[in-house]
């Protein structure tokens, strides 16, 4: 297979795909015919291929994927005009320090915001799918430590942690983050894949308005009722290396 035939058929599984392909699914696609190498330089070609138009090629922790560019967003709300569920200050400040100082405990979140961390919150989170225990702290009680997941740095349009945007020292209290992070349309339809929701990539933004002290929250909004989210997996509690 020719150099443009192996693209082509690389182009077409990526924006067939319905979650990220990761690159040991490209070499399965090619029968390990292709070597990594190869296709990272393939993969650089088709994201070159795709500039100045309305959809982009990215990497994210999980692999490749077609998605729309944040300046399409204006238009794809038309199609779909609901809006993402809201999560409350109390929820967007327990991710954001979790983001930025995991791993940590239940006890070192509540440290930092200064009120007690509400469990609904925690098990909101989990079962969003962007934290999950990693192990747990050698101390009274044997904490469980938190820490983001590879869903949150997709959903954020991220490929890894390093990305996330750096603080600029601010010591104004934690902003509200609103609606940070969207859930995601069904990936079924491939053409989905291709009008993923931006809202992810303007958390990243507003994430790093937040300080590493956050401002204390009252207790009401801690105890405002988090909408339903879909049950997830159980996340690991072994120590990841």
């Amino acid at each position: 297979m020719n150099t443009q035939d192996a693209k082509r058929v690389l182009e077409t599984a990526l924006i067939c795909a319905q979650q990220p392909m990761p690159l040991r699914d490209m070499r399965t696609l090619f029968a390990e015919e292709i070597g990594p190498d190869t296709l990272r330089c393939l993969l650089d070609e088709l994201v070159r291929d795709w500039e100045g138009r309305g959809v982009e090629l990215v990497p994210l922790s999980t692999g490749w994927r077609f998605q729309s560019r944040p300046e399409m967003r204006e238009y794809l709300d038309r199609l779909n005009p609901e809006k993402p569920p809201k999560y409350s200050r109390a929820v967007m400040e327990t991710l954001a320090i979790i983001a930025y100082r995991q791993p940590v405990t239940r006890g070192d979140i509540e440290d930092i915001r200064g009120v007690t961390v509400a469990s609904q919150i925690v098990k909101q989170l989990e079962d969003r799918g962007w934290i999950e225990a990693i192990g747990y702290r050698e101390a009274p009680g044997r904490p469980a430590l938190f820490a983001t997941t590879k869903q949150f740095l997709d959903d954020l349009g991220l490929s890894s942690l390093e990305q996330l945007p750096l603080l600029d020292g601010a010591t104004q209290g934690a902003a509200m983050l609103g609606e940070s992070l969207p859930d995601q349309p069904s990936l079924i339809d491939p053409q989905a894949a291709l009008a993923l929701d931006e809202t992810a990539n303007d958390a990243a933004a507003e994430i790093a308005a937040v300080s590493t002290v956050a401002a204390p929250a009252t207790a009401e909004e801690d105890s405002l009722p988090l909408p339903p989210e879909p049950a997830a997996d159980a996340a690991p509690m072994e120590p990841q290396a």
